[in-house]
C-alpha cells in the first residue's frame, strides 16, 4: 500500500563479552560498564560470560568477530600477561584488538602474618635474605597477578621466596592467617577486612601512588625498592578493524562513566579506581604492559600450555 513504510529494523544489543564466570570481580565490574554505556549510547547493552582459559575463549571471540562495535571484550590484566603465558592462542593480543579505553585499575597490597617479625619492606627485604628460600608467599594460582607480583619483587629486592599457588584466594587465605604460608600479594578489598582485624599487616601497596583505602601504607617505591609498580586493570577491547568513529563514541561514553561519582563509588567499593584514557592511551599502555611482563614470566621460566 503507498505510503506505508515497512517494519523498522532494531539495532542489536551491543555485546561484552567476558571471560571470567558471573559473580567475579571483572563480570561485576563489566555489568557496572555495561549499565553505563547503555544509557549514554541509548542502546541495550549486554554482558555475555564465555568463561575459560584464563579469558582466552571469550578473547578469541571478540578477536574473530564481526569490527562492527557490537561485540566487545571487557578484560582484566591479565589480557596482557596471557600474550607471554599461553604460546598457543588462537589470537595475537597485540594486532588483533583495538583499545576503547582503560575502565579502572586496583594496587596490590603486601600482606604478611604478624607472626613474622617484620615491619616494613626494608625489614622484609633484610629478613627474606637472611632466610634465603626459607619463606613462602602466596597466589591464588600460577600466572596470576598476584604470582607475578610476587616475582617482580624477587627481582626487585634481590631475594629468593618460593611460590606457593593456590586454587583461588580464598583457598590461600587460610595458610595465610595461620603463618604457613606467611606472605601475599593481592587486591586491597579482598585484604581489608583481616588488615583491619589485624590477622594480617600491610606493609605497603604497589601502585605508584598510595590508596584511599589504606592511606597509610606506603607504596613500595616510597620503601626504596625503585621501578616496582604492580596494576591490575580493567579494560574494553574491540574487533582490530572497528572504524575510529566507533571507537571513539565508545571511549567517550566510557570517559563520561569515569566521572559519575555513583560508578566511581561502585568502583571503590570493589578497591578498584575509576580511569580516564583514549583509545591511544590504552593501546601504549597494554604494549607496554605485554613487554614488561613478558620479561618477568620468561625470566622466572613460567610456562601455563
Amino acid at each position: 500500500m503507498a505510503g506505508v513504510a515497512g517494519p523498522v529494523r532494531a539495532e542489536p544489543p551491543v555485546r561484552i563479552v567476558v571471560g571470567f564466570p558471573p559473580g567475579g570481580t571483572t563480570d561485576v565490574i563489566a555489568r557496572l560498564v555495561a549499565n553505563n554505556l547503555g544509557a549514554r549510547l541509548g542502546r541495550t547493552v549486554i554482558v555475555e560470560n564465555r568463561a575459560g582459559a584464563s579469558g582466552s575463549i571469550a578473547a578469541s571471540m571478540v578477536a574473530k568477530a564481526p569490527a562492527d562495535g557490537d561485540t566487545l571484550l571487557f578484560a582484566p590484566s591479565s589480557h596482557a600477561t596471557n600474550a607471554t603465558l599461553y604460546a598457543n592462542q588462537p589470537f595475537d593480543t597485540e594486532k588483533d584488538f583495538a583499545a576503547v579505553g582503560l575502565v579502572a585499575t586496583t594496587p596490590y597490597v603486601l600482606v604478611v602474618n604478624p607472626k613474622l617479625p617484620v615491619h616494613s619492606v626494608p625489614e622484609l627485604v633484610s629478613y627474606l635474605k637472611e632466610h634465603p628460600g626459607k619463606l613462602a608467599y602466596a597466589s591464588s594460582s600460577p600466572g596470576t597477578g598476584q604470582h607475578l607480583a610476587g616475582e617482580l619483587f624477587k627481582k626487585a629486592a634481590g631475594v629468593d621466596m618460593l611460590h606457593v599457588p593456590y586454587k583461588g584466594s580464598s583457598a590461600a587465605l587460610p595458610d595465610l592467617l595461620a603463618g604457613r604460608t606467611p606472605i601475599m600479594f593481592d587486591n586491597i578489598a579482598v585484604m581489608l577486612p583481616h588488615i583491619k582485624s589485624g590477622s594480617l599487616r600491610p606493609l605497603a601497596v604497589t601502585s605508584s601512588k598510595r590508596s584511599q583505602l589504606l592511606p597509610d601504607a606506603p607504596t613500595v617505591v616510597e620503601t626504596g625498592l625503585r621501578d616496582y609498580e604492580v596494576l591490575g586493570w580493567f579494560g574494553l577491547f574491540a574487533p582490530a578493524k572497528t572504524s575510529p568513529q566507533v571507537i571513539g563514541t565508545l571511549s567517550t561514553a566510557l570517559n563520561a562513566a569515569a566521572e559519575e561519582p555513583a560508578f566511581r563509588k561502585q568502583l571503590a567499593e570493589l578497591g578498584a579506581e575509576a580511569v580516564r584514557s583514549t583509545p591511544q592511551k590504552t593501546d601504549t599502555f597494554v604494549r607496554n604492559e605485554i613487554g614488561k611482563w613478558r620479561a618477568v614470566i620468561r625470566e622466572a621460566k613460567i610456562t601455563l600450555n
